[in-house]
């Protein structure tokens, strides 16, 4: 059984940083693309940024594109997401996600590219 366990999530000042982690069990964490997206109060589920296997390829939403820094550690499996100047409109619930396909090229901003996902952790940037 897959699991994701998103952490790391709390309150912060606006310019601040934090930094996420996903622990991932069940499959074979390096033979898939990680991504972490997330939603606020109202509105949908958006993409954050993405890492290819190897963790050599990684995209982000322009968003946060210069100020967040996806990256993973395949001997723990663990997907990471750090974030730095953080702004007020980041907050949100953060959610990590495994692709659903093994060995996928490119990594994929589509929500529904992504089969498992963690609990979510709360991301709250005070102004």
């Amino acid at each position: 059984q897959v699991q994701l366990v998103d952490s790391g999530g709390g309150l912060v000042q606006a310019g601040g940083s934090l930094r996420l982690s996903c622990a991932a069990s069940g499959r074979t964490f390096s033979n898939y693309v990680m991504g972490w997206f997330r939603q606020a109060p109202g509105k949908e589920r958006e993409f954050v940024a993405a890492i290819s296997r190897n963790g050599k390829n990684t995209f982000y939403a322009d968003s946060v594109k210069d100020r967040f820094t996806i990256s993973r550690d395949n001997a723990k499996n663990t997907v990471y997401l750090q974030m730095n100047s953080l702004k007020a409109e980041d907050t949100a619930t953060y959610y990590c996600a495994s692709d659903r396909a093994a060995f996928r090229p490119v990594a994929s901003r589509k929500l529904n590219d992504y089969e498992y996902w963690g609990q979510g952790t709360q991301v709250t940037v005070s102004s």
